[in-house]
């Protein structure tokens, strides 16, 4: 049975499981008093849920302009997002395949940066948690192009509203995230 994506409840799950206060240091670097710890999320059976609902509705809404062929995005971070997401367009009798990034090519087997059961051609989505430069995203981005395939767009869970949509405009990559932080922190509190 296909889940509905239902925004509040994605929020509740985050406040609940994700959202930390405190001194932190960001992948991007940065010095933060808060942090999303989504992979409390993505690997939460709600929160996975809403998480593929979402972004399932997202992709299929055509807002990129076609529907993917795949959707993926860098290991570890986007490994849970991808699996959430494509076995909920399975459910939806949806032709969407998942792949992985990997942050380093592999030294034996095929060596491959790229896994999964895409070609070069096929078009993309790139999926990810939370957007703060847009860094990991957009090297998975990076390498999905490298191998041959058309990105048309990301998704992710929060946009921390912290220079990544900026980020990805440049890289011409358009962006959609469910959420953003002010759906948390009023911009006035950060």
């Amino acid at each position: 049975m296909a889940v509905t994506y239902q925004k509040d409840t994605l929020i509740s799950i985050i406040r609940e499981h994700a959202l930390k206060f405190g001194q932190f240091t960001l992948a991007s670097g940065k010095q933060a008093s808060f942090y999303l710890d989504c992979r409390m999320v993505t690997l939460h059976p709600q929160g996975a849920n809403q998480i593929a609902a979402g972004m399932l509705d997202v992709i299929a809404s055509n807002v990129f302009g076609v529907m993917p062929d795949a959707v993926g995005g860098l290991a570890i971070g986007a490994d849970p997002i991808t699996a959430s997401v494509v076995v909920h367009a399975g459910m939806r009798d949806l032709s969407l395949l998942g792949f992985m990034v990997r942050k380093e090519a592999k030294q034996h087997g095929t060596g491959k940066l790229v896994e999964g059961p895409v070609t070069p051609g096929m078009k993309v989505v790139i999926v990810e948690d939370v957007i703060t430069s847009g860094g990991s995203a957009l090297k998975a981005a990076a390498a999905a192009k490298d191998y041959g395939l058309e990105v048309i767009g990301a998704v992710g869970v929060i946009d921390r509203l912290e220079g990544g949509r900026a980020n990805f405009d440049a890289a011409g990559i358009p962006l959609v995230t469910l959420l953003t932080i002010d759906d948390f922190i009023p911009a006035n509190q950060r």
